[in-house]
């Protein structure tokens, strides 16, 4: 069906567009009234000026692709990705509601991309009419002034997965950390929370704003690892440093956050001193395998970490922190799982990997648990915060889209096009109940042991209570005590 485009409401696309040929345009429609839910809506050729595009249109959200190659890919490739791909790259545009257009990886994944033998071969005979490779990369760099067309794009896709193979060594798992968390400062702070907290907030209400609830997590990690005033406390991986500071204000502990990202910890270290705590916070830049010592610390965090360790390195992340604790000290292990075994390549798996997080490794919640216990920790608490996870993305896709051109000015849009979507598909997943998060709270056997016979402890403490002066004043002193000792030795 051939209509006249609305220019009002399509984006008007570079000078490197591809021409779509009638020979294209054919195919491409026979492809698209076959993959496309009838029921939804009906795709459309659209010319609109010199711009040519096929457009499916329904209640929540318009499709427009401007590149047949897309379908193509799509056929070829019987896997959702190849529109993901279009849309990051400037071939496909989603006006309207994201997470709706989102849930055409489900009707294609299951009724669409399941085809008999026939079928199948009659849609790849359509497909191999079509360009075989996409025309319009460049075009977001180009259109918005971000480096050069061929060459910041190029080195941006060029980067995206070739360099990370799963190998996790120190020197990958650095490149991987600096590829996610690098971007900017400024950009992260557009979208997350005053307290730059860059993991699964805890609502006490769905009405909770974003702030109150990223205050309601630090706590309810402080109150897990029953923090005390004088106690050490390590936070492994420990981001903008929201978490280190928290304990220390609020709970008096003396403590440490590592980090391999360079510009996280050059905030962290700006908003230490800021707040005046460097007697009683640091961090620093260390690989947790570089972690020296035996029996230091009293409690540890580690909040949104194992993603990043490697599932083959899970048994020497978890035998490092036992070492580094104190017998009878407390580990609160919190981060994402995967509803299958493993990390099998799958449409999730390899956009996560190709786009976001290139070393990223998911497991189920068991596999993580039984881990943990061979590694000699000793299991009290686990805890599923889904729910809380898919507000919290919902909270961020929000506030990154009300930012949009104040992201580009700082990003190229193949950046902030990569990250609404991110977002957007991780909401749904924890939705879905496909992807998990979950807090393990274990101790180091031996000691005495910090857990109660309840957990009434972990509701009755007000939030956001900051330790008395008293307390301060003994943590401060605790801190210089130890510290004459570390000097001694």
């Amino acid at each position: 069906m051939l209509k006249n485009g609305n220019s009002s409401h399509v984006p008007q696309m570079s000078a490197s567009k591809r021409s779509i040929t009638p020979k294209h345009a054919e195919a491409s429609m026979r492809i698209l009234n076959v993959l496309f839910p009838s029921h939804r809506g009906t795709p459309e050729f659209c010319v609109d000026g010199d711009t040519a595009y096929f457009r499916f249109k329904t209640d929540t959200f318009t499709l427009l692709i401007y590149d047949p190659a897309v379908l193509r890919g799509l056929v070829l490739d019987r896997s959702p990705l190849p529109l993901v791909d279009g849309y990051i790259n400037g071939q496909i545009e989603v006006i309207g509601d994201l997470f709706e257009a989102y849930k055409l990886k489900y009707h294609l994944e299951a009724e669409v991309l399941r085809f008999s033998f026939r079928e199948s071969f009659n849609l790849m005979q359509e497909a191999w009419r079509l360009p075989a490779q996409p025309a319009r990369i460049g075009y977001l760099a180009e259109a918005h002034g971000t480096a050069d067309a061929g060459g910041g794009l190029k080195k941006w896709f060029g980067k995206k997965a070739a360099n990370f193979m799963h190998r996790h060594s120190k020197e990958s798992d650095s490149a991987a950390i600096s590829f996610h968390y690098d971007v900017s400062n400024e950009f992260y702070q557009m979208w997350l929370d005053e307290q730059m907290v860059y993991s699964c907030a805890y609502f006490e209400t769905a009405e909770d704003t974003l702030d109150q609830a990223q205050c309601n997590k630090l706590d309810h990690i402080c109150r897990k690892l029953r923090l005390a005033p004088g106690e050490r406390f390590l936070d492994v991986g420990c981001g903008w440093g929201a978490l280190v500071c928290w304990a220390a204000q609020h709970y008096g502990v003396i403590a440490h956050g590592i980090t391999i990202s360079q510009q996280q910890f050059e905030y962290a270290t700006a908003r230490i001193k800021e707040l005046g705590l460097e007697d009683r916070v640091t961090v620093e830049i260390r690989d947790y395998r570089d972690l020296a010592g035996e029996c230091i610390y009293d409690k540890v965090s580690s909040i949104g970490m194992f993603e990043h360790v490697g599932l083959a390195q899970l048994a020497v992340y978890n035998a490092t922190i036992l070492r580094v604790m104190r017998p009878g000290g407390l580990f609160l292990n919190h981060g994402i799982t995967h509803e299958e075994e493993g990390w099998e390549p799958n449409v999730t798996t390899r956009f996560i990997n190709r786009y976001v997080f290139p070393d990223c490794e998911l497991d189920r919640v068991s596999n993580i648990q039984r881990g943990m216990e061979r590694a000699g920790f000793t299991i009290h608490d686990v805890e599923a915060l889904q729910a809380h996870y898919a507000l919290t993305l919902r909270h961020w896709v929000k506030r990154l889209e009300a930012r949009r051109e104040d992201a580009l000015k700082i990003i190229p849009e193949v950046t902030y096009r990569t990250w609404r979507f991110y977002l957007s598909s991780c909401a749904l997943a924890f939705e879905d109940e496909g992807t998990g998060i979950y807090q393990i709270l274990v101790s180091r056997p031996g000691g005495v042991k910090a857990v109660p016979l309840t957990r009434r402890d972990l509701y009755e403490r007000p939030v956001n209570q900051t330790i008395s002066a008293i307390e301060a004043a003994s943590a401060i002193e605790a801190a210089s005590v130890i510290k004459a000792a570390s000097a001694v030795d």
